[in-house]
């Protein structure tokens, strides 16, 4: 299974030919980049029309999300209509129930946070008041991207967590290590799944391999509304699990998408904040004036 990750041939992976060839073509872009940062080192020049080109680039797709999230409501209540249409009462309780199951996964996912957080000596009550607006925008506009200022802002103003350890959590738990899009959903998709493969969903092998799979496929997951779907669909493949299941549960995703967006967001200022404290709240520098740490208990 790890050797079908690293790719062969890029240019096929990029076709979608293998079922892991999205997963590859992440692994190929960390190491373009790590190749891309060491040139910039070394040359100058060559350091900025790199940046100037990713910076381009990275425009123009942000403009492409922005063109198809214009466009996802529609889709989104064709798909709703459809499934009303086609299903029969029990289908719908059936749904219903794994949004229930959905939010009581993340809910859990919340308690896991704020243990980490009281284990590392911070007041939880404290921290849950400061970080609740940044939650609840999280919640609404269920884009994680969207959120990196008001994560960074309220990190370092509300927090005292340092300017660079802010910055850092906020933009990498944007797309790296999202609990409820990256983990959470794609994982209780092939538990779900599992049993109608003949594989037992609590074998540790089993619980290993889709561990893996889904830290590495997280890279590769936009902070946009929809990534767990993105996500789903390059973890299912990879598990060697059918993605129809993904089709269904696309009409209720923006229910659980709202919550799920909102525990990627926490996860990220948890990080920045048990980060912050670990380094013994970095250089003075990097705090604004009148800055004050979340408190210990």
């Amino acid at each position: 299974m790890l050797v079908r990750f690293i790719p062969s041939n890029i240019f096929s992976d990029l076709t979608g030919a293998r079922p892991t060839s999205i997963i590859a073509v992440v692994i190929f872009g960390i190491l373009f980049g790590l190749a891309a940062l060491l040139v910039a080192k070394e040359d100058e020049e060559k350091g900025r029309m790199i940046v100037s080109f990713v910076d381009t680039m990275q425009a123009i797709i942000m403009k492409l999300v922005r063109m198809i999230m214009l466009l996802t409501p529609y889709g989104i209540l064709a798909l709703m209509t459809k499934v009303v249409a086609g299903s029969n009462g029990q289908d719908i309780l059936n749904l219903f129930t794994f949004i229930i199951a959905s939010y009581v996964a993340i809910a859990i996912m919340f308690v896991i946070h704020a243990l980490l957080l009281r284990l590392n000596g911070v007041n939880v009550t404290d921290y849950f008041k400061k970080v609740w607006p940044v939650l609840t925008f999280a919640f609404s506009s269920r884009s994680s991207a969207a959120t990196i200022p008001l994560n960074v802002e309220t990190q370092v103003d509300e927090l005292g967590v340092p300017q660079s350890v802010a910055n850092l959590s906020a933009t990498f738990g944007a797309t790296i290590g999202q609990n409820g899009c990256a983990g959470i959903y794609p994982a209780m998709l092939a538990t779900m799944i599992a049993p109608s493969m003949g594989i037992d969903p609590l074998a540790p092998m089993f619980i290993l391999s889709l561990i893996g799979i889904v830290a590495i496929s997280s890279f590769g997951v936009a902070g946009v509304g929809g990534g767990a779907t993105f996500a789903a669909l390059v973890v299912l493949p990879a598990m060697g699990f059918p993605i129809a299941l993904v089709a269904l549960l696309i009409s209720i995703e923006p229910l659980i998408d709202m919550a799920r967006t909102a525990l990627n967001v926490n996860g990220a200022m948890t990080a920045g904040v048990i980060t912050g404290r670990i380094l013994g709240g970095g250089p003075d520098a990097d705090k604004p004036k009148g800055a004050q740490p979340v408190t210990s208990e």
